[in-house]
């Protein structure tokens, strides 16, 4: 049986300096599925350095009822603090409640912060009903040619699991005149009609042209 001090003792050690031994006291935590510890693990996942600690945070956090942990996520939303709402949307993304899929808001689409913004685009997708699914694949389609290799390679993940209503919105990307947003649409495109193609071969074919790739 868990007793009161054993979960206490687990939630005091999530801020030991060890990664380790905060490791060990999110399994503990998460192992004992306590719905009073939703507030002192979603405010970990805010400030906790280490990313396979906040791993475990996260999938402490889904074995609690989503009544209790969803309204505490969704305010994290709101946070001022990057990392706050990147945790936030990606434990969403793992509880996979459908009534989170309105605080998906395009700002969070849209965050200045990549991971946020990943983690929006991966919760998204998780969450869209049907019926909004075409648009959301033309707001993500908006931010084309986004960031470095690893925010590109998300997007079109994202949208690629979006499946073909996509297609608008790539050939709208396709006719830009921005050569970036051009490249990048056209490796989705790829990775839509060969979902094993990897992402760096779809970039080289479409750099050097199908011919010249051969």
């Amino acid at each position: 049986m868990v007793t009161v001090n054993s979960t206490q003792t687990a939630l005091d050690a999530l801020s030991a300096p060890s990664s380790s031994v905060r490791l060990q006291a999110a399994l503990a935590v998460g192992s004992q599925a306590d719905p009073g510890t939703a507030d002192v693990l979603v405010a970990r996942c805010a400030v906790e350095p280490d990313f396979f600690v906040r791993d475990m945070l996260t999938w402490a956090l889904t074995r609690l009822p989503a009544d209790v942990t969803v309204p505490k996520l969704l305010a994290e939303l709101r946070s001022g603090r990057a990392q706050a709402r990147s945790q936030a949307l990606h434990t969403l993304s793992k509880i996979g409640d459908a009534a989170a899929w309105p605080a998906i808001t395009r700002s969070l689409l849209h965050d200045p912060d990549d991971e946020v913004a990943r983690s929006a685009w991966r919760a998204a997708v998780v969450l869209v009903p049907a019926g909004e699914r075409e648009r959301l694949a033309a707001d993500l389609a908006e931010q084309l040619g986004r960031g470095d290799r690893s925010v590109r390679l998300s997007l079109s993940r994202a949208l690629v699991a979006l499946g073909d209503v996509v297609e608008p919105a790539l050939r709208t990307a396709l006719a830009s005149r921005d050569p970036a947003v051009q490249a990048h649409a056209r490796a989705t495109e790829r990775l839509l009609r060969d979902p094993d193609a990897a992402f760096d071969e779809a970039q080289r074919i479409v750099a050097l042209g199908p011919e010249r790739a051969c």
